[in-house]
């Protein structure tokens, strides 16, 4: 019997590369777009780490979010398209359009290919960005009924280019999608096992943290999730019936502040504990920094802000259970200090 092929678009990523895992640990062939021939190593590096050993089912194509060419080769013969490829947040962009143009264009130019190649369905790889994001006064969790508060100018384009480019996926199935399913994951701060020491930009605070860099934390709440856990929801999501036409949180539901997050490192890594910070940043100084510091205008728009999440969606629809949020910190630095990441 012939295998189902799964496209999975941005394979190099954090995400991506966990999705990949265990799709052909679980008998799928994937083809995966990266954007240059250079990464196809990478992928290769880290599905070794995570323990694949025969690549026979998997196959690399070079596609680019922001180009026409190869989407349509791409998606031929899939069943099923994961579209967790986004344009890297730039922390010195000029203009806003810079994050949230690319974001946009290339969400529909992947439906578009996967529609017009008779795929099934597109899990999309959303972000709790375009959930939580311009909301005052907040006391209750947050849900998938949640969408961020475009009319808020204070929200980072980051989490603007998630908002629209999300939307822009729902609209584009609504009224041209011709029948092709969508399905949207939304996660929190993906924690987990690094497979490689070419990692993404998603763990540098544990690295950070271990390392002593950081000698005071900003008062940011946060949910998080296991990276392994977050590539098992979109696996449902792909393949549930109930799925189709949903959005799904993928949270712990717990919510733990950074310091919380240095106390789990201290607890677990007794070597390290003397590197990690013990005081808090103020969040006026944080907010005050951020006026002339541009990497800091992300952190200085969710200082102090309610961070409360609900899985109960994903748990009751698809059966979905993850790993608590402590267990997926102490396994993303346990991967960092094998991997030698951690000087």
């Amino acid at each position: 019997m012939k295998k189902q092929l799964v496209v999975v678009t941005g394979g190099s990523g954090f995400i991506a590369v966990h999705i990949i895992l265990q799709l052909l640990q679980q008998g799928y062939a994937v083809r995966t777009t990266v954007r240059s021939v250079a990464k196809e190593a990478v992928v290769r590096e880290m599905l070794t780490t995570g323990g694949i050993t025969d690549f026979t089912d998997l196959s690399f194509s070079l596609a680019d979010l922001t180009s026409d060419d190869n989407w349509e080769e791409t998606m031929t013969g899939a069943t099923y398209v994961i579209h967790v490829a986004s344009p890297t947040p730039k922390l010195n962009f000029k203009n806003p359009d810079e994050m949230i143009r690319p974001a946009v264009d290339g969400v529909i130019r992947v439906l578009t290919a996967a529609r017009d190649n008779g795929v099934k369905r597109v899990v999309l790889t959303s972000a709790y960005g375009a959930i939580f994001a311009g909301h005052k006064n907040r006391t209750t969790p947050y849900t998938e009924k949640d969408w961020s508060n475009l009319d808020d100018k204070n929200i980072h384009p980051y989490q603007r280019s998630k908002t629209m480019s999300e939307m822009a996926a729902w609209d584009f199935i609504k009224k041209e999608g011709n029948g092709l399913e969508l399905a949207a994951v939304n996660p929190v701060g993906v924690m987990g096992p690094v497979l490689s020491a070419k990692y993404s930009h998603s763990n540098t605070q544990i690295q950070q943290l271990l390392e002593g860099k950081i000698k005071a934390l900003p008062n940011v709440d946060s949910g998080y999730i296991d990276v392994r856990d977050v590539a098992s929801l979109h696996i449902l999501a792909m393949t549930s019936e109930k799925a189709n036409g949903e959005r799904f949180l993928a949270t712990t539901g717990e919510t733990l502040s950074m310091m919380d997050l240095a106390n789990i490192l201290k607890e677990a890594f007794p070597a390290y504990a003397s590197k990690m910070p013990t005081k808090t940043i103020p969040n006026a100084v944080v907010k005050a920094a951020a006026l002339t510091n541009p990497q800091l205008k992300m952190i200085a728009s969710i200082v102090g802000k309610y961070a409360g999440t609900s899985n109960e969606k994903a748990k009751t629809l698809l059966g979905w259970n993850p790993r608590s949020a402590k267990t997926a910190i102490i396994a993303t630095a346990q991967s960092m200090i094998d991997l030698g990441i951690v000087k």
